[in-house]
């Protein structure tokens, strides 16, 4: 019996090891800083013929306590040129991996028009409310990938890069 529990904890601490993946734990910053954001990709839920790639371009301001606000420029899932102007907050210490993060994001969006304005709700001359939630990794200091949840639309593969 005495034998068991030592190799019983050396178990426990290669199963630990284990999950330990590379990145660098996720905080907040110690002083307000700015993000680039960069999407090569947005997959969607549903097939649609007139669906064309989305590549979005952004800027985010985050501060000490986790509050972000920030813009992004990008041509919508119809190809028109649209905005999204937004706040929201990144979330921290959550998870049991270091490195994982969650942001989510609300604001108004701009670019769905014409014969697409009823592609998202409540709508108003191309103008209509945005929420966005992500789940992140931070792999370095400065650069990390978040995967966003679009509505019930799709989902976006973003890089950021933190800048001085």
């Amino acid at each position: 019996m005495a034998c068991a529990v030592p190799a019983l904890a050396q178990t426990e601490t290669q199963a630990a090891s284990a999950l330990e993946l590379p990145g660098t734990p996720a905080m907040p910053p110690p002083v307000a800083r700015w993000r680039l954001l960069f999407s090569p990709y947005t997959w969607h839920f549903s097939y649609d013929a007139t669906h064309k790639p989305v590549v979005m371009l952004g800027l985010e301001r985050e501060r000490p306590d986790g509050i972000v606000w920030g813009g992004t420029v990008f041509d919508n899932s119809f190809g028109q040129p649209s905005t999204y102007a937004f706040g929201g907050q990144r979330l921290y210490g959550w998870s049991r991996w270091k490195p994982l993060f969650a942001e989510w994001t609300a604001g108004l969006l701009y670019g769905y028009t014409g014969e697409y304005q009823h592609k998202v709700p409540l709508n108003y001359k191309g103008f209509s409310p945005g929420i966005v939630a992500g789940l992140g990794w931070q792999f370095s200091p400065a650069i990390a990938g978040q995967l966003n949840v679009l509505g019930t639309s799709g989902l976006m593969f973003q890089f950021s890069i933190d800048v001085p």
